[in-house]
């Protein structure tokens, strides 16, 4: 057989695919385009999250979240919880952190004010920020916090000691709830964490009086 021959018949049997090898299908370009989109897409939930679920736990005080109020309720009703107040300190923060009462019984609707105090047992300045929650968690959605210190920076000098002041109320929508008809206590707690800032004078901190109360 003639080999010159069959290799000009195979060569027109088999089509030139340099071309095709060089040049990507339409289809793997699509994927390529959504995986890099859906990437996108994720990357951008992961940073808005923190955000949204801040916002839907004041909102619905989901997790225990206390509400945020401004001003009391009209209303006072006869019914009373005792609430009881909870101070926690990270292992790694120097300061004695507790509150002044263990427990108060207040009336639904009522404004009431309580305090911590904080003491730095150490030789230096330090900074902590607090956070809180309420439990039994269902119960975030009815208290409400008028003041607290939750979540801003307290600077304090060697040995210094401050009182801090909570306002808070339980919501008279609490009575309506069928759920919490048994609800005789509320837990309120606080945790202080350290924060990592340049030492200042802590007498130099505006909303501190001279009796060491904010």
């Amino acid at each position: 057989m003639d080999q010159t021959h069959d290799t000009a018949a195979d060569k027109r049997r088999s089509p030139d695919r340099s071309g095709a090898d060089r040049m990507p299908p339409r289809r793997d370009l699509f994927v390529a385009l959504a995986c890099g989109a859906t990437v996108g897409l994720m990357v951008g939930a992961a940073f808005a999250a923190v955000p949204l679920y801040d916002w839907f736990c004041r909102v619905t005080g989901f997790g225990g979240t206390p509400q945020v109020a401004s001003v009391g309720p009209e209303q006072v009703l006869d019914r009373k919880v005792k609430v009881r107040f909870d101070a926690n300190i990270s292992h790694d923060l120097p300061w004695r952190f507790e509150p002044e009462v263990k427990a108060v019984d207040v009336r639904i609707g009522e404004v009431v004010t309580v305090y911590y105090s904080v003491t730095n047992k150490s030789a230096h300045a330090t900074v902590g920020t607090a956070s809180y929650n309420v439990t039994p968690p269902q119960t975030g959605g009815y208290f409400a916090k008028v003041n607290c210190f939750c979540f801003t920076e307290q600077h304090l000098g060697p040995g210094e000691k401050r009182d801090m002041a909570v306002v808070f109320f339980v919501d008279p929508s609490l009575a309506d709830d069928s759920d919490q008809q048994d609800l005789n206590t509320i837990t309120l707690s606080y945790t202080f964490f350290p924060v990592d800032a340049p030492q200042q004078d802590a007498a130099s901190n505006e909303g501190v009086t001279a009796s060491g109360r904010i």
